[in-house]
């Protein structure tokens, strides 16, 4: 069937313009197909829920490489601290992490949006859809405010419209991080990321902070009790870590960041009757370090091929069944936030700090090559 049909406005709607939402766009535009992007901030740099640190993976194998020098800062070591403050310095050969401007990198990410031939709607927020069918033959969605098109992806975040709308699967456990910036702030050490454990303060997750190219980046994260839900007391955690991590005294924060991360993997029931989950919506993050840049433009760059192969040369595998496929099952990841969820606590962290295996094993969780 071809791509060019008049019946249908796009081949592609996607919902989000984050980094899974901007890879599928982008991988289909590329192939030629019309492709529409909603995107309910008006300034896709405002309100952000991502720590904006990149991987080295993502910041030499995707697009991201092309980001300007200036939006990044590269970072070559990690700091752990254990509850007592005791740390370890961990870094590999040629590893680092890029930390970012990330309102700037999201309206980087906007701009190569529109250079592709993505027609982006910034201030369009998805209101709703209706599956259109010809017998028992799913053929698109109609769009509320938009038209009809041929697929309808949701890159719209952890509580996803689209997921609700469609009938798909739904993210079901989560952290719940809260990240201040501190603009022009400087860390004593700013060529590392700062990692802290604490059961207080982060049960289920960690704190964090970073320098980045405009100031310095704070937060923490811990397992989200919907019967019990609470904020993490970012400011307790200050108090009790900035000096330990070089953090000056009496700053006062300036943008806020909080939101919820995913952290039980893929959903069941991602891709279904043309419509696709991807990034966040999808549960594409790591269960342990709750990193999802690099997983979410993998799989979102691959469902907009998968859909463009199929539009355009025919081929017989389904992109839903494409987007399944590209899924990373985080089979061992998975296991290790099951156990950190359950036997999470301060004293093994503050024996055990220096030895060996635990070396070992940050060193793998922080360092190792990330695979689908």
């Amino acid at each position: 069937m071809p791509a060019t049909a008049t019946s249908f406005a796009f081949d592609v709607v996607v919902v989000g313009a984050s980094f899974a939402g901007a890879a599928c766009a982008i991988a289909a535009a590329q192939r030629g197909l019309r492709v529409c992007v909603l995107e309910r901030k008006r300034d896709p740099g405002d309100k952000l829920r991502t720590t904006g640190i990149i991987v080295k993976e993502a910041a030499e194998q995707t697009l991201l490489n092309q980001l300007p020098a200036s939006l990044t800062r590269r970072i070559e070591e990690v700091r752990l601290y254990a509850p007592s403050l005791k740390q370890v310095t961990l870094a590999a050969p040629g590893y680092y992490f890029l930390t970012t401007d990330t309102p700037s990198v999201m309206r980087w990410l906007a701009e190569q949006l529109r250079v592709s031939g993505v027609d982006l709607r910034l201030g369009s927020a998805f209101t709703g859809c209706t599956r259109l069918a010809e017998g028992a033959q799913v053929t698109g969605w109609q769009i509320e405010g938009v038209g009809v098109a041929r697929y309808l992806v949701g890159a719209d975040g952890a509580r996803s419209r689209v997921a609700r709308c469609c009938g798909l699967g739904e993210v079901r456990r989560f952290l719940f991080g809260i990240e201040y910036e501190f603009p022009g702030a400087r860390l004593a050490r700013p060529g590392a990321l700062h990692c802290f454990l604490s059961k207080r303060y982060a049960p289920g997750y960690i704190g964090w902070l970073a320098q980045n190219p405009t100031g310095v980046q704070a937060g923490l994260a811990l397992r989200h009790d919907p019967a019990n839900a609470r904020v993490p007391d970012i400011d307790g955690f200050l108090l009790r870590v900035g000096v330990a991590g070089g953090l000056p005294r009496l700053l006062k924060p300036g943008p806020i960041r909080a939101g919820l991360i995913p952290c039980s993997g893929p959903v069941s029931g991602l891709a279904r009757d043309r419509a696709i989950l991807t990034g966040d919506a999808a549960g594409i993050v790591s269960p342990v370090t709750a990193g999802g840049i690099h997983s979410a433009w993998q799989h979102g760059w691959a469902v907009g091929a998968a859909i463009a192969t199929h539009l355009r040369d025919g081929c017989t595998i389904t992109p839903e069944q494409a987007a399944v496929d590209a899924a990373p099952r985080f089979r061992s990841k998975r296991v290790l936030r099951w156990a950190y969820d359950r036997l999470q606590y301060d004293w093994p962290f503050d024996l055990l700090l220096h030895t060996a295996p635990l070396r070992w094993a940050a060193e793998r969780v922080y360092f190792h090559k990330r695979r689908c």
